[in-house]
């Protein structure tokens, strides 16, 4: 599975579980100008290129309404990724942290999440700014960005209950 070579000092692999299939279904491909992990920005920037989101059919009508917001929230798969580490080793400085304290792309479910800025829509393509992923990431999902999305849903009593 893992070369003892692949895991740099401090971290730790495990043996990935069975798979299960969970459902997911790629809505769509990401277009970056990005071909190398090591190309990628760690993080994605508004003033960053115009990236491309490909809709694929049938998904494209839920494209509608989408530019009444100028912020996204873009899920995607990362991969390439591997999944297997749960110590990391970030920027190879010998402290080691827990996979879920870290926004590496390594994790056992390689999901990526990037708030972006909305730049347009031509047919089946959403335009924006602020991705860093691969391209040709396979596309999980696209959503308002929650600190935009009005109106706020109304309440309801599971609002309110505590422990």
């Amino acid at each position: 599975m893992v070369r003892e070579s692949e895991v740099r000092e401090g971290e730790i692999a495990v043996d990935m579980p069975a798979a299960r299939d969970a459902g997911l279904v790629f809505i769509g491909r990401i277009r970056t100008p990005w071909t190398s992990r090591l190309m990628t920005p760690r993080q994605g920037r508004h003033d960053g290129p115009v990236c491309r989101l490909e809709i694929f059919e049938p998904w494209v009508p839920a494209i509608k309404g989408v530019d009444f917001y100028s912020n996204l929230e873009v899920i995607y798969w990362l991969h390439q990724s591997r999944r297997d580490l749960v110590l990391q080793s970030p920027k190879n400085n010998k402290s080691t942290r827990g996979t879920f304290s870290l926004r590496s792309p390594v994790r056992p479910n390689p999901i990526g999440t990037s708030i972006v800025k909305l730049v347009g829509i031509e047919g089946n393509v959403v335009l924006v700014r602020g991705l860093d992923c691969l391209d040709e990431t396979p596309l999980l999902d696209l959503k308002p960005d929650r600190c935009e999305f009005t109106p706020l849903a109304p309440p309801q009593a599971g609002d309110f209950e505590t422990e």
